[in-house]
């Protein structure tokens, strides 16, 4: 890989892991536990993200 290559991966990975710890947040706030569930749904969604990112370097 380039270095541009792999900044553009390390920025993702960045990315994706500030959006999962976001979600988490959010979710351990929220009171509805259906809500709450969807947007646990979408913190694994973005480690899912990140290990794909992960797995490329």
């Amino acid at each position: 890989m380039t270095t541009k290559e792999l900044l553009y991966v390390d920025d993702a990975l960045s990315h994706a892991q500030l959006l999962a710890t976001q979600f988490e947040n959010a979710a351990n706030q929220l009171q509805d536990p259906a809500l709450s569930a969807q947007v646990r749904e979408m913190a694994q969604r973005h480690r899912r993200i990140y290990q794909s990112f992960y797995n490329l370097v």
